[in-house]
């Protein structure tokens, strides 16, 4: 399948009412066209979040020297030790070619999740690779790459958005399981991370998936996609479902949820991991990345009812 050429779009608040109330026309019943494909030119180890400005894609993945090992029993909160590994931002332009890359991360914090443009900055957490840890938030410009540090927090974060709207950093937890809102002030410092996540999170009322990768649509609310894997039968073969949500941000509860059934030749979601998601002159275009190390970008279209 050869490359499609697109409008170069950048996302912002500005196109997420389009976003959202196009993903709210989609349903089981949609049908997702295939248009196009980018095979990456580089190793892509474990890809996590993307993010699209201008003709460039931004893919954070995390390389894993050693992986972790579990526990018997639980051992000082955690089920597993670190591991070892890299946390990588990539810059690829638009044949999959890698213009840039940029390590994050220190020590045993190594692990990127899902990122967010928000017009300005893509704003990264790199987390140890086990629930219940530490995370560092960063901000990067697009431009020049360089990185820096808006703050920590004692948990697995992922998932990181900037509603500019109520002047807060959005993030879920390992598995998204919980949601955290750090609130900023006129400086754009977080005020809140020192509060423990049992005062600060709220929990997901949502089970079907676990999100992966979040984009801020405006008005509070986030679009995440994601998967969980289901089985028959306990010995049985894995199904993997992926789908996206649109969850309210200030309620922490979803108000459009839609299964995208879509899979690689090898069974991976589409929503495995990282994707991009951007209006048309009447449709949508998504853009997923759901393999490891040798990875491709597909794009499909997307029109609502």
């Amino acid at each position: 399948m050869v490359v499609v050429a697109f409008p170069a779009l950048s996302q912002t608040a500005d196109t997420g009412d389009t976003i959202s109330e196009r993903v709210k026309t989609l349903d089981r019943g949609t049908v997702w066209k295939a248009v196009g494909q980018i095979q990456l030119s580089f190793p892509t180890f474990h890809p996590q979040g993307m993010v699209k400005i201008g003709d460039f894609f931004y893919i954070t993945s995390v390389e894993i020297t050693k992986p972790t090992t579990k526990y018997d029993t639980s051992q000082g909160g955690y089920d597993r030790d670190t591991g070892e590994g890299k946390g990588h931002l990539f810059k690829v332009d638009s044949n999959g070619n890698l213009v840039e890359d940029v390590i994050l991360g220190e020590g045993s914090i190594y692990h990127p999740g899902g990122i967010d443009f928000d017009g300005k900055a893509i704003f990264v957490p790199v987390a140890e690779y086990r629930p219940n840890s530490v995370s560092i938030i960063y901000k990067v410009d697009p431009q020049t790459m360089k990185p820096q540090e808006v703050f920590r927090y004692r948990d697995h974060l992922g998932g990181v958005v900037h509603d500019s709207e109520k002047k807060t950093l959005n993030a879920v937890s390992w598995g998204s399981r919980r949601f955290y809102a750090f609130t900023l002030d006129e400086n754009g410092q977080v005020t809140n991370a020192d509060v423990d996540r049992g005062q600060l999170a709220t929990l997901n009322p949502a089970h079907y998936i676990d999100y992966q990768d979040c984009k801020y649509l405006g008005h509070s609310e986030m679009l995440c996609g994601g998967l969980t894997n289901y089985q028959v039968k306990k010995d049985g073969p894995k199904f993997a479902l992926g789908g996206l949500e649109i969850i309210n941000l200030a309620s922490g509860h979803p108000v459009y949820q839609i299964p995208v059934q879509l899979w690689t030749e090898s069974g991976l979601p589409m929503t495995q991991n990282p994707f991009w998601i951007e209006p048309t002159d009447n449709s949508l275009m998504a853009y997923f990345a759901p393999e490891d190390d040798k990875s491709t970008i597909y794009i499909y279209e997307a029109q609502g009812r």
